[in-house]
Protein backbone atom coordinates (compact mmCIF):
# COMPACT_ATOMS: atom_id res chain seq x y z
CA UNK A 1 0.00 0.00 0.00
CA UNK A 2 1.06 3.43 -0.73
CA UNK A 3 2.38 5.43 1.86
CA UNK A 4 1.25 8.97 0.28
CA UNK A 5 -1.03 10.04 -2.69
CA UNK A 6 -0.17 12.59 -5.72
CA UNK A 7 -2.90 14.51 -8.02
CA UNK A 8 -1.66 14.86 -11.74
CA UNK A 9 -4.70 17.36 -13.21
CA UNK A 10 -4.32 18.72 -16.51
CA UNK A 11 -5.49 21.69 -19.05
CA UNK A 12 -4.61 23.10 -22.11
CA UNK A 13 -0.85 21.92 -21.80
CA UNK A 14 -0.07 22.59 -18.13
CA UNK A 15 -0.38 20.83 -14.84
CA UNK A 16 -1.12 21.83 -11.55
CA UNK A 17 1.63 22.12 -9.18
CA UNK A 18 2.25 23.73 -6.02
CA UNK A 19 5.44 25.14 -4.70
CA UNK A 20 6.67 23.82 -1.25
CA UNK A 21 8.43 26.73 0.92
CA UNK A 22 11.18 25.05 2.69
CA UNK A 23 12.52 24.24 -0.37
CA UNK A 24 11.00 26.57 -3.61
CA UNK A 25 10.57 23.10 -5.22
CA UNK A 26 7.03 22.36 -7.33
CA UNK A 27 5.35 19.34 -6.79
CA UNK A 28 2.24 17.23 -7.92
CA UNK A 29 -0.04 18.42 -4.66
CA UNK A 30 -1.05 15.42 -2.52
CA UNK A 31 0.53 14.02 1.01
CA UNK A 32 0.79 11.68 3.49
CA UNK A 33 -1.37 8.69 4.13
CA UNK A 34 -2.60 8.07 7.37
CA UNK A 35 -3.75 5.24 9.19
CA UNK A 36 -6.73 3.34 7.81
CA UNK A 37 -6.99 5.69 5.31
CA UNK A 38 -7.31 4.77 1.48
CA UNK A 39 -4.86 6.50 -0.76
CA UNK A 40 -8.25 7.92 -2.66
CA UNK A 41 -9.30 9.22 0.62
CA UNK A 42 -6.06 10.68 1.58
CA UNK A 43 -6.31 12.33 -1.75
CA UNK A 44 -8.90 14.27 -0.71
CA UNK A 45 -8.06 15.13 2.52
CA UNK A 46 -4.73 16.62 1.38
CA UNK A 47 -6.66 18.61 -1.83
CA UNK A 48 -9.11 19.78 0.80
CA UNK A 49 -6.25 20.74 2.88
CA UNK A 50 -3.67 22.18 0.51
CA UNK A 51 -6.31 23.70 -2.15
CA UNK A 52 -9.65 23.66 -0.36
CA UNK A 53 -11.15 26.17 -2.81
CA UNK A 54 -10.54 23.16 -5.73
CA UNK A 55 -13.44 21.19 -6.84
CA UNK A 56 -11.87 17.33 -8.46
CA UNK A 57 -14.08 15.54 -11.02
CA UNK A 58 -14.09 11.82 -10.74
CA UNK A 59 -9.96 10.38 -10.29
CA UNK A 60 -8.45 7.37 -12.08
CA UNK A 61 -5.53 5.46 -10.46
CA UNK A 62 -2.45 5.78 -12.97
CA UNK A 63 -0.48 4.14 -11.14
CA UNK A 64 1.15 3.24 -7.45
CA UNK A 65 4.92 3.85 -7.28
CA UNK A 66 6.92 1.71 -4.92
CA UNK A 67 10.27 2.16 -6.42
CA UNK A 68 13.64 3.94 -5.94
CA UNK A 69 14.31 6.96 -7.91
CA UNK A 70 17.54 6.75 -9.60
CA UNK A 71 18.62 10.62 -9.68
CA UNK A 72 17.83 11.04 -6.35
CA UNK A 73 18.11 7.96 -4.15
CA UNK A 74 14.53 8.42 -2.50
CA UNK A 75 12.20 5.78 -2.16
CA UNK A 76 8.88 6.37 -3.80
CA UNK A 77 5.43 4.65 -2.37
CA UNK A 78 3.19 6.56 -4.04
CA UNK A 79 -0.05 6.29 -5.49
CA UNK A 80 -0.66 8.55 -8.34
CA UNK A 81 -4.58 9.47 -9.82
CA UNK A 82 -5.12 11.96 -12.93
CA UNK A 83 -8.23 14.08 -12.41
CA UNK A 84 -10.47 14.40 -15.46
CA UNK A 85 -11.63 17.55 -14.41
CA UNK A 86 -10.49 20.41 -11.90
CA UNK A 87 -12.44 23.61 -11.46
CA UNK A 88 -12.63 26.19 -8.82
CA UNK A 89 -10.29 28.81 -7.09
CA UNK A 90 -6.46 27.86 -6.99
CA UNK A 91 -6.36 29.38 -2.79
CA UNK A 92 -3.46 27.83 -0.57
CA UNK A 93 -4.65 26.38 2.07
CA UNK A 94 -1.86 25.55 4.05
CA UNK A 95 0.42 28.18 3.84
CA UNK A 96 3.10 26.89 6.58
CA UNK A 97 3.91 24.14 3.77
CA UNK A 98 2.69 25.41 0.53
CA UNK A 99 3.62 29.41 -1.02
CA UNK A 100 2.54 29.42 -4.66
CA UNK A 101 -0.25 27.29 -6.62
CA UNK A 102 -0.09 27.22 -10.24
CA UNK A 103 -1.06 25.88 -13.99
CA UNK A 104 2.31 25.46 -15.12
CA UNK A 105 4.14 23.40 -18.23
CA UNK A 106 5.51 20.45 -17.46
CA UNK A 107 8.97 20.93 -17.65
CA UNK A 108 8.53 24.97 -17.37
CA UNK A 109 9.69 25.15 -13.53
CA UNK A 110 11.63 22.94 -11.00
CA UNK A 111 10.31 20.06 -9.49
CA UNK A 112 10.85 17.49 -6.49
CA UNK A 113 12.11 14.20 -7.71
CA UNK A 114 8.93 12.44 -7.28
CA UNK A 115 7.26 14.94 -9.22
CA UNK A 116 9.90 14.50 -11.65
CA UNK A 117 9.60 11.16 -12.14
CA UNK A 118 5.98 11.46 -12.48
CA UNK A 119 6.22 14.20 -15.27
CA UNK A 120 9.10 12.25 -17.01
CA UNK A 121 6.64 9.04 -17.68
CA UNK A 122 3.09 11.37 -18.21
CA UNK A 123 4.29 13.96 -20.69
CA UNK A 124 6.30 13.69 -23.56
CA UNK A 125 9.57 16.00 -24.02
CA UNK A 126 7.42 18.15 -26.42
CA UNK A 127 5.09 19.00 -23.52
Amino acid sequence: MARSSKLVAAKRGRVLLVRRRSDGLWMFPGGRKRPRETERECLRREIKEELPDLKLGRLRLWKELNAKNKRSGRKMSDAIFVAKHTKGKLTIGDKQEIDRVAWHKPRAVRLTPTSRYIRDRLFSKAD
